[in-house]
């Protein structure tokens, strides 16, 4: 995380700035409003603010923001004048952090402002392979597209890839292209030159050159206008951009994941996306499960968030109830991550009990979580399930797909030949002949167990 300290480096703000940078901050300091600006408009890049309460708050968030710079501020300030406070949370600032600081206040509110207290937490199969594929391809430099539901946790994979990469002490700049205005989105990306257009009062580093020797998260991809995406596909082929406005193309070096909860395949037929463009960017592809496709998670998930919201109100943290774990289960989470994290969020502030009980989560309509119905509970299961099975056979020949099912019939069968072939439906001869072949080829075959034939 990149904290841009503005004030005078005081006694106080130089123990907040250590404080931070123990938290895992990457900390750099300037002294006035004006540079700060300069700072983030060059490209130096800050994830947060930390600004100094005497400073006027109100001046910088409006300078940033005629920039189109949107950057958290977290006032701070010694002995905590009340009516200072106020003005700077009034101006635009997130929180205030009274000074001398207290370790654990800027830790947490790090970790709040900038919502980067996201560890990768998995228990269910579905995503443990998910893993494992991510580790497998995050110290090469191909460009990934993470697709999945909204609130599926697309994000956070794109920033386990990131760590897990060679570039992970580098940047890690993330653009919401379903966020940003179509006429400012080349703009914030590819950056502009002074007198580019009106507004545009000093040369603007975009996010290309922000996250150059890093990584650039595209998020929902899908939504960016097919103009754009022309001058996209030559940054990412050519590794080079073209600034508005500007004269001669400047070189970045920069690797891409993009993130999608649309059907990209069906977007280059509804001609909504470049097929160019999506082979440029699925050189890999993360299909993240929905939640209620990892049930092992759920769980998980709710008490790692139960911790994470005591924590952070300042409340005694407790642990869930085991009918309270049973409803959490059992409930599908349209939502899925997010609608999770809000649920459990809720259930810290209504929990009066030892426990967290099934009373308190409840759903956004202010509806407590249904016991589960156990007929749908397993039906949901058994087509997830299928569901899994059937993904696992996409991409592989029929021949290979009767291998699979000659190998499991005769395991199952402990190596009885006979048993094996009236299962399959097929003549013993036919079975051996099969058999054969795999030997031949280094396939394990499961042998006859004791006291079975291999009839």
């Amino acid at each position: 995380m990149r904290l841009l300290v503005v004030g005078k480096l005081n006694g106080q703000l130089s123990t907040a700035v250590k404080m931070a940078m123990s938290a895992g901050a990457k900390v750099s300091h300037v002294e006035t409003i004006a540079a700060a600006t300069h700072a983030l408009r060059a490209g130096q890049g800050a994830d947060l603010l930390l600004v100094d309460y005497e400073l006027d708050i109100a001046a910088l968030i409006a300078a940033n923001e005629a920039e189109r710079i949107h950057v958290p501020v977290v006032a701070c300030g010694v002995d905590a004048d009340a009516k200072k406070a106020g003005d700077a949370i009034r101006a635009g600032a997130k929180e205030f952090i009274p000074l001398p600081p207290d370790a654990e206040m800027i830790a947490a509110v790090l970790a709040a402002v900038t919502d980067d207290n996201k560890p990768m937490i998995v228990r269910d199969a579905a995503m443990t392979a998910i893993i494992a594929m991510a580790d497998q391809i995050a110290p090469s430099e191909a460009s990934i597209l993470i697709t999945g539901e909204s609130g599926s946790g697309k994000e956070v994979i794109a920033r386990y890839v990131h760590q897990k990469s060679r570039r992970a002490n580098r940047p890690f700049i993330s653009v919401n292209c379903a966020a940003i205005p179509e006429n400012l989105l080349e703009s914030e990306l590819f950056g502009h030159e002074k007198g580019a257009f009106t507004g545009a009062v000093a040369r603007r580093i975009g996010k290309f050159e922000e996250a150059s020797g890093g990584t650039l998260l595209l998020d929902e991809i899908s939504e960016m206008d097919t103009r754009l995406q022309a001058k996209l596909l030559r940054a990412i082929q050519e590794r080079e951009i073209d600034r508005v406005g500007g004269s001669k193309p400047v070189k970045v070096d920069i690797r891409i994941l993009a993130t999608s909860n649309r059907d990209l395949v069906q977007a280059v037929k509804d001609g909504t996306f470049r097929e160019d463009l999506l082979y440029r960017l699925n050189v890999v592809n993360l299909r993240l499960p929905a939640l209620r496709e990892r049930p092992g998670d759920v769980v998980a998930l709710a008490e790692f968030f139960v911790k994470k919201y005591a924590k952070a109100n300042g409340m005694p943290e407790r642990l869930i109830s085991a009918e309270a774990k049973r409803r959490l289960a059992g409930h599908r989470w349209p939502g899925n991550v997010r609608e999770l994290e809000n649920a459990m969020h809720r259930a810290v502030l209504l929990a009066v009990g030892p426990e967290i009980e099934e009373t308190a989560i409840r759903l956004p309509d202010g509806q407590p979580l249904a016991p589960p119905d156990m007929g749908a509970r397993a039906a949901s299961h058994a087509a997830v399930a299928a569901e899994a099975v059937t993904r696992s056979f996409v991409g592989q020949t029929v021949a290979q797909m009767e291998q699979h099912l000659i190998i499991d019939t005769l395991s199952h069968c402990l190596g009885n030949r006979t048993h094996a072939a009236n299962i399959l439906g097929i003549s013993i001869r036919t079975l051996r002949n099969k058999l054969k072949e795999y030997t031949e080829a280094g396939v394990s075959v499961p042998a006859p167990q004791m006291g079975q034939s291999a009839a």
